[in-house]
């Protein structure tokens, strides 16, 4: 009898053995704006699948992310520290020869650490953390890779006209390249974010029976502005062409998200399945986004370029329905997914556990402070509660301007605090002083340095066919 009983266990009780461990899904989009989500409020957009997300488990209010650009956001991320820590401050440049061109060595991903728990892991879509062959994702802890290395790509097949990347010539051909399954190229051909989506389905569809982590990094809305005609028909009353784009490249991940979903509740997995939705930093001024009432866009430290949508489902731990107005970052991802993986990391993480402050089993709030720093700059910004301190440096005569918000009563950063007494700004600066000295300078010539990295490395893209 007990030999018939395992034998008649279904492939959901086999998924559930493991209940202990969570599946984690990150879905990340890229340069997505605040008010660009229908859980903000959108009017402009409907995203029922995305709102399931925060409807069905919790919406942050004040979720941020550590940078107001893609490369070091990422990096941020996927280690849960502060990037500034190991020197991944600038955005990384197309460089397949440079070691030191993306995420350090040193540091553990996510799906490293989880790993030795026996998840299984898969990254998709926009890498950017390094194209030499040391720093892609089969060497940086994951089991499989479908998508592109660089910090961009064109969304539809027939312009992928580069096979390899020794065709590559410059820093935006990589935009061209065929995308790699694993280590190969391979032929595609749906528009971009559909193929994602399509291999998301499908590596829940042969991993539910393990546990698994996948980090779906959708490069939509980033530019170039290009949606298919399924998914612009459903904005044709938009009048703006640049913002009608923009906002069907947002409904195509809100449909991959809907795909996701279903297929976890297809496997039975969804009770025990975390997922957290944000974006890798704020909406930015060219791609027909909207920040909403947050001063500012991506680049800058201003609200627009750091506080991003963001929410989070696991049925089996946080009832649905909630909204958390304390910090929260990305940093707490790692943080969080670790510690119910039942893994340590080897390096002491920036980020916390947030589920049981979600639940109200730890009183408190997550984080005292976040900190942001643009190192080439010499801008910074702090978040202590409802305060803000940010500091400017002005390009022309290098002098920082210096200003405080309440951002519980003025979250567009319109009224600045001009009398905030003297000691409350020493302790701004006091535990900036603190950061910094755990920093250290970026390990690399950024995409801002592109020229000058050239000029110092004429061989840049003189590289074997891989």
């Amino acid at each position: 009898m007990f030999l018939l009983a395992g034998c008649l266990k279904t492939k959901t009780q086999t998924a559930k053995t493991e209940e202990e461990k969570p599946n984690v899904i990150v879905i990340l989009t890229d340069d997505q704006g605040y008010a660009d989500v229908s859980f903000n409020g959108s009017k402009e957009i409907k995203t029922p699948h995305i709102e399931r997300i925060a409807h069905e488990g919790v919406k942050f209010n004040n979720g941020y992310v550590t940078y107001a650009v893609c490369g070091p956001s990422r990096m941020g991320l996927i280690t849960g520290r502060y990037q500034d820590r190991f020197g991944g401050s600038r955005n990384p440049l197309f460089a397949p020869n440079d070691l030191s061109q993306g995420l350090p060595l040193s540091e553990e991903t996510i799906a490293t650490v989880l790993g030795r728990e026996g998840y299984k892991s898969i990254a998709l879509g926009k890498w950017h953390l390094g194209a030499h062959k040391a720093l892609r994702p089969l060497k940086r802890g994951f089991d499989e890779f479908y998508g592109f290395l660089t910090g961009g790509h064109k969304y539809f097949p027939e312009e992928w006209t580069l096979s390899d990347i020794s065709k590559v010539q410059s820093q935006f051909d990589a935009y061209n390249t065929k995308l790699l399954k694993n280590d190969t190229r391979v032929e595609e051909t749906e528009y971009l974010t559909d193929a994602l989506s399509r291999e998301a389905v499908d590596f829940i569809d042969r991993n539910a029976e393990t546990p698994f982590f996948m980090y779906l990094a959708y490069n939509a809305p980033h530019a170039p502005l290009q949606a298919t005609e399924k998914y612009l028909k459903r904005f044709a009353h938009i009048e703006d062409k640049k913002r009608r784009i923009y906002l069907a490249m947002v409904s195509a991940v809100d449909d991959g998200v809907g795909t996701i979903l279903a297929k976890l509740e297809e496997k039975g997995i969804d009770e025990n399945t975390i997922v957290f939705f944000l974006s890798d930093n704020g909406g930015a001024k060219s791609n027909g986004s909207s920040n909403g009432e947050l001063r500012g866009f991506k680049s800058n430290l201003y609200e627009g370029g750091i506080h991003v949508p963001f929410a989070m489902r696991w049925p089996k731990m946080i009832k649905g329905g909630k909204e958390y107005n304390p910090m929260v970052s990305s940093l707490d991802i790692m943080a969080t997914a670790v510690n119910y993986a039942k893994a340590t990391p080897k390096n002491d993480l920036d980020g916390v556990n947030i589920v049981p402050f979600i639940t109200g089993e730890e009183q408190g709030e997550p984080h005292q402070n976040l900190v942001w720093r643009k190192y080439d700059d010499g801008h910074f910004a702090i978040r202590s509660g409802h305060m803000k301190y940010l500091s400017l440096v002005d390009k022309k005569t290098g002098k920082a301007n210096v200003s405080v918000y309440d951002l519980k009563e003025d979250i567009s950063e319109q009224n600045a605090l001009e009398n905030k007494e003297e000691t409350v700004r020493k302790a701004f600066i006091n535990t900036f002083e603190e950061w910094k000295s755990q920093t250290t300078v970026p390990n690399f010539l950024g995409l801002r340095q592109n020229d000058e990295y050239n000029k110092l490395h004429p061989n840049r893209f003189k590289t074997e066919v891989y």
